[in-house]
């Protein structure tokens, strides 16, 4: 999968930008707050997934625009498809999204269509975050692969914000216990159909990660990936997400009642559960260094991206933005070196990236939300 041409207006402070993409590598540079990570940020709606940077509907339109369009057109291994995206200052609500000409309702309905992965200097967190950057993780790589696994999840939050206030209602005495009974089916019915989807998909994450992490360490660690349930002892062989595993959530629930109304919270579920990774056997969020933090999450989003294309049968675009530079020589070369065959967007405060000799593409030199000049990189002799 490649994208063929990017048209962005009034999209933060892009203007105009139409351009035609390189198959293999395209980088946009120029100095901070110039647009670069605009027009990567343009690229990611598109995909149906909200902003990597948490922008809100509002804050998508240039302060000085009345209304901004994104068009993203691509190819993969069936057809040519285009996504647009369009939105007024005068009715942020109604965001007009089409997928080939056709009006889609709301962005989620783009997932499985235009496949990228994004990496920003921020998923350098991965590793040594918080659980909930973890969780976000592995939901948004389901999400990629499993229809309306999304839209599960975001009906688990829902249920789980109810349950949450119903159980503080019953600490100060204002309902019943009885009153989480509809609430705690729910729970043990999405949950236990999160948890297996999780578990199965960390598995094969698991098996890319470990491979490729020897390569970068050259041989000398080995890295562990594995899935932690707050709720399931174990998860190797089971499929009934509907009967067995939804009984065993239910009763996990129930016997915790007694200590979620006493904390004001659900403590057990898929909200509290998280990725465990281990080099050479010792926890990585407690022992690795910096830069073993560092190659854990670079070949996290690696493996995203294969296991991306092992589902799909199409390779996703790659999307850098302002990474390579927070990355010494070494593990630059070592990313650019496993996104081969892979379209590869880069945004960079420096022209002159070393990749492969084998590599070219373009050069877009992004001033004040424009594109002010490219040219084509060629390969090396």
């Amino acid at each position: 999968m490649y994208i063929t041409k990017i048209y962005a207006d009034g999209f933060k402070n892009l203007k105009k930008i139409d351009i035609t993409p390189h198959e293999e590598i395209n980088i946009f540079w120029g100095k901070n707050a110039q647009g670069k990570t605009n027009l990567i940020e343009a690229v990611w709606l598109c995909t149906g997934v909200r902003s990597f940077r948490s922008t809100k509907d509002k804050g998508m339109i240039d302060i000085n625009a009345d209304a901004m369009t994104i068009e993203v057109s691509f190819k993969d291994s069936f057809r040519d498809q285009t996504v647009r995206y369009c939105m007024d200052k005068n009715n942020i609500k109604e965001k007009e999204l089409f997928l080939n000409g056709i009006k889609v309702k709301n962005p989620a309905k783009l997932f499985g269509q235009l496949d990228c992965v994004v990496f920003t200097p921020e998923d350098l967190e991965i590793s040594k975050g918080s659980p909930d950057n973890r969780r976000q993780f592995l939901d948004l790589c389901v999400s990629q692969i499993k229809n309306n696994y999304s839209n599960t999840c975001a009906k688990y939050e829902r249920i789980i914000e109810h349950r949450n206030a119903l159980l503080k209602n019953i600490a100060f005495g204002k309902s019943s216990r009885d009153e989480l009974d509809g609430w705690d089916v729910q729970l043990a019915q999405l949950g236990s159909y999160i948890s297996l989807l999780r578990y199965n998909y960390t598995k094969i994450l698991a098996n890319y990660a470990s491979k490729l992490y020897s390569e970068i360490s050259q041989g000398k660690e080995k890295l562990e990936i594995s899935y932690y349930s707050t709720v399931f002892s174990k998860l190797e062989g089971r499929k009934d997400f509907a009967g067995d595993l939804a009984r065993e959530y239910l009763q996990v629930i129930k016997n915790n009642t007694d200590e979620d109304i006493r904390a004001g919270f659900t403590m057990k579920g898929v909200h509290r559960d998280d990725i465990i990774a281990k080099i050479n056997g010792l926890a990585c969020r407690d022992f690795a260094s910096q830069g073993q933090h560092r190659s854990c999450a670079l070949i996290l989003k690696l493996a995203q991206a294969y296991i991306l294309k092992q589902e799909t049968d199409d390779a996703p675009v790659i999307l850098l933005d302002d990474v390579l530079s927070e990355l010494d020589e070494f593990r630059q070369r070592f990313v650019l070196s496993k996104i081969d065959g892979i379209q590869v967007f880069i945004t960079c405060c420096d022209k002159n990236i070393q990749f492969e000799k084998n590599k070219h593409g373009r050069l877009y030199n992004i001033e004040g939300g424009r594109i002010k000049t490219h040219k084509r990189k060629e390969k090396k002799d």
